[in-house]
């Protein structure tokens, strides 16, 4: 008798071990973020533990052929300090670098647990591609115009921090809704919404938990939620849900090699603003179809003037630079970076040193998927991280212009 009553709680133990191994790895996981732990071996694989929806590879991929092949510069300038270009790549824990000219592979190289074949957290770099899909509702009429209010097409928002706030000032980041994205600071809103993220919630009730902090239009305040807020709009407006909008409109016409994937919340809501999972070479695709303004292989995916107006700062909030107006050196546009400097450069930016870099001038596209482990412990050591990959970059765009 006792034997099969141990035999029985065995089992029952070796079910719940099953039913909740996710649940443990989702929690173990997101609870040791900007702690300092080394995160490689999670990025890759985010969408294997979190509930997700798939987007297909494209029935037609656009192929990436080679082209003359590069070496990285030894070493760069960052801070009138010369940085060793390995122990960079090392330090960064860099995964995935993927350098186009023309379109076509100059260099590309894989570490730790990156691959051609491996779907890595976009982090924030997904932020620009909501706003593409924002561009192309406009362009098929979904969505009137960017001076509407938001809230007129998402009616939870009416009693929530974005109220009459228009769509233009939540794609600059000048909402003015509250927020805190100190990674470092448990209390903050990105750590309080990150409980969510762990446990599980809906991310669009968060949002109505935020409360109006300055006039908007008038700072540009650095806010994840202004993102997912823009996610919310686009299910409402093109009544479709994130993955399969992005599937028909972006991700089949630029011709994605391989399927991606977006973390969804515990309703089957994407985490528009840093949830989606996809391959370095197809991350590169919406850089190159940006480089070209909005067209590939012929065709006009997203709309040369939406392309045009999204890497363009236009009020003084958004000015690259010592802004007052701004908390980031860098510009900002329509859910895009603009580094400070006459080059034409843009970049979509994630977290642990996620970039997308477009460098018009010299036709280059970069990709660096990383998961540096310093990132977030501190302001200050997101901060030069970010600013020093921003100089990487350069130096090898500019490496044989």
């Amino acid at each position: 008798m006792i034997k099969k009553i141990l035999g029985l709680l065995v089992i029952i133990f070796l079910i719940m071990i099953f039913m909740y191994k996710d649940l443990y790895t989702r929690v173990s996981t997101i609870s040791t973020l900007f702690t300092g732990v080394e995160q490689y071996e999670n990025f890759n694989r985010f969408y294997k533990f979190i509930d997700s929806s798939t987007l297909p590879s494209s029935p037609n991929p656009i192929k990436l052929n080679s082209g003359t092949a590069i070496s990285l510069p030894i070493s760069f300038n960052y801070n009138n300090v010369k940085i060793d270009t390995q122990g960079f790549i090392e330090r960064t824990d860099t995964s995935a670098l993927l350098i186009l000219k023309d379109g076509k592979i100059q260099f590309e190289e894989y570490w730790l647990t990156g691959g051609k074949t491996v779907q890595w957290i976009s982090m924030s770099m997904a932020k620009s591609f909501i706003s593409t899909l924002i561009g192309i509702a406009i362009e098929q009429g979904h969505i009137n115009n960017i001076d509407e209010p938001i809230s007129d097409y998402v009616p939870e928002l009416q009693n929530s921090a974005y109220n009459n706030v228009r769509i233009k000032d939540v794609l600059q980041m000048s909402s003015g809704a509250s927020w805190n994205e100190d990674y470092s600071d448990p209390n903050s809103d990105i750590n309080r919404w990150s409980k969510i993220f762990a446990l599980g919630g809906s991310f669009d009730e968060f949002i109505t938990t935020l409360t109006n902090d300055f006039k908007p239009g008038s700072l540009n305040h650095y806010n994840s939620m202004d993102t997912q807020a823009l996610g919310m709009l686009l299910t409402r407006a093109t009544e479709k849900s994130i993955t399969n909008y992005m599937t028909e409109m972006l991700w089949h016409p630029m011709g994605a090699e391989n399927e991606s994937y977006w973390l969804l919340d515990s309703e089957g809501m994407e985490m528009a603003f840093a949830g989606l999972n996809a391959t370095a070479r197809d991350y590169a695709k919406l850089g190159e179809l940006y480089r070209l303004g909005g067209k590939l292989k012929g065709q006009q995916i997203v709309p040369e003037l939406w392309v045009q107006r999204s890497i363009t700062p236009d009020a003084p909030h958004l000015m690259p630079g010592d802004n007052p107006l701004s908390d980031y050196p860098m510009g900002y546009g329509f859910q895009w970076w603009i580094p400070e400097g006459n080059n034409n450069e843009f970049c979509a930016i994630g977290v642990y040193n996620q970039f997308i870099y477009v460098a018009p001038n010299s036709d280059m596209v970069i990709v660096k998927l990383s998961a540096n482990s310093a990132y977030g412990t501190s302001p200050e050591e997101s901060m030069s991280s970010e600013l020093e990959t921003l100089e990487f970059l350069r130096a090898v765009a500019n490496k044989d212009s």
